[in-house]
């Protein structure tokens, strides 16, 4: 199980780890069992009595808690000896009817997603939270001049509202394949010790479907013991929104760096960077996400290994699906959170942008300059004019703009007031405010589809 990591931050805990600690497991199992009881009552396949009777045991408060370790202890299993206490538990003969013809998997599995939809409402409030701050930052950086960057050099000038408009958009996506899989993750499964669901005499599709209902969770079209697709999707889909927010997180931090100087996450004072360099004002946030989120992709592999499932059961992959899960939920929940800090706090400096996007002596402007000659001389030609002046500049040290003014034929196309004027970077940012303000808007109607969401008590029903 992933660790808190120590930080001189205050970062919210977003509840997750919770969700999954032994005595919430546990709950969530029991929730399970009742019912199960209360769907089997309605059949007639229990007594009316028994499964009252079970519901209202099935309360861990209610449990002697020794007994049940004690039991864990003697017989390693980790679910009969909280059978053998509500049995006990129970009065007349209702505790017999407990767990009936159901093996542990099908409640722990399905206690399990009880406990991963509950996290799941987690991360999609948690995302809309986010995006709601990337709103926010798009809108108030989209005329923020900055060096686009490709392959790690300066290309065309943009504007840092447009690089979040990236992230935004992607974010997004993860919002959308999120709810998407809701009807394949959170159903419930009942199909006795191979799957056959014979111990339920003919009713274990309906006693399935109702116990999910009961449960608020859909049904799986087929419970095999093995089957661990729907929650490895879940898995890489949770990856997939860590590997963006780490790929934001780790722009932030190299945007951060002296030698670019543009933005700086928020460092609270008395935050120490180092305990023998006074002056480091490290990246602790986005060094956090970079570091969970690197984690999270590595459960990947974990999850489709959980797929490799032998026969009707295999213990050790059901061992491998519980653990992905809950580290990757939990890992989303901190990122999402760290995530969010960055944003709100984030210290934007346009003056700093600025100065980078001059810093090749106007040489980020040889596409708009070979576009305007290739009016007049077509394009390709227009091209070997300025890529000839722009690599004598980059290998001279020449002023770019010194060698346009003495190219005859640019003198003569475009003389030295309009030369002047396409040497300015901020009038060639393109569509990219307007990116910046279309993905605020997008992010701000995505974040009200997952608060109306996570509103809800029941997932929505799987389609036929």
């Amino acid at each position: 199980m992933s660790q808190e990591r120590p930080t001189a931050l205050s970062v919210r805990d977003p509840g997750i780890r919770a969700l999954f600690a032994q005595r919430a497991r546990w709950q969530a199992w029991l929730d399970v069992e009742a019912a199960l009881a209360r769907a089997q009552a309605e059949i007639g396949m229990i007594p009316e009595a028994a499964a009252t009777e079970i519901q209202r045991k099935a309360h861990l408060e209610l449990f002697d808690l020794e007994r049940v370790t004690e039991g864990l202890r003697v017989t390693g299993h980790g679910l009969v000896p909280l059978v053998w206490e509500l049995d006990r538990l129970c009065e007349g003969d209702a505790g017999g009817y407990v767990h009936w013809g159901a093996t542990t998997q099908n409640i722990t599995q399905t206690g399990n997603i009880l406990q991963l939809r509950k996290a799941h409402r987690i991360v999609l409030s948690e995302l809309a939270d986010l995006l709601e701050a990337l709103a926010s930052l798009a809108e108030r950086t989209k005329d923020h001049a900055i060096a686009g960057r490709t392959h790690g050099q300066h290309a065309v000038p943009s504007t840092f509202g447009a690089k979040v408009a990236v992230w935004i958009d992607e974010l997004c996506r993860h919002a959308q394949r999120l709810r998407q899989l809701e009807p394949r993750a959170f159903v419930a499964m009942l199909g006795g010790g191979a799957g056959t669901a014979a111990s339920f005499q003919g009713h274990g599709a309906a006693l399935q479907r109702r116990m999910g209902e009961l449960l608020g969770l859909g049904s799986m079209p087929l419970p095999g013991r093995t089957i661990y697709d729907h929650l490895t999707e879940y898995v890489l889909a949770l990856a997939m929104l860590g590997t963006s927010c780490g790929k934001a997180a780790r722009e932030v931090r190299t945007l951060m760096a002296e030698e670019f100087g543009e933005v700086e996450e928020p460092v609270p004072p008395g935050a120490v960077g180092s305990s023998t360099m006074p002056q480091k004002r490290n990246p602790k946030l986005c060094m956090d996400i970079v570091a969970d989120e690197t984690h999270l992709r590595s459960l990947v592999p974990l999850a489709i290994e959980a797929m490799l499932g032998d026969h009707e059961a295999d213990g050790s992959r059901s061992m491998m699906i519980d653990r992905a899960l809950r580290q990757a939920v939990e890992l989303t929940g901190d990122i999402l959170v760290r995530m969010q800090e960055v944003t709100e706090g984030l210290r934007v400096f346009p003056e700093r942008m600025r100065q980078n996007l001059e810093l090749s002596g106007g040489l980020i402007m040889s596409e708009s300059l070979m576009l305007e000659l290739g009016r007049e001389i077509g394009r390709q030609r227009a091209h070997d004019v300025i890529y000839e002046a722009a690599q004598e500049a980059a290998t001279s040290g020449a002023s770019f703009a010194s060698l346009l003014a003495r190219d005859e034929e640019i003198a003569a196309r475009l003389g030295a007031e309009r030369l002047a004027e396409m040497l300015d970077p901020v009038r060639y940012t393109g569509d990219s405010a307007r990116q910046a303000s279309e993905q605020a808007a997008r992010a701000l109607r995505v974040a009200a589809d997952l608060r109306e969401a996570t509103s809800a008590d029941r997932v929505r029903p799987p389609p036929p």
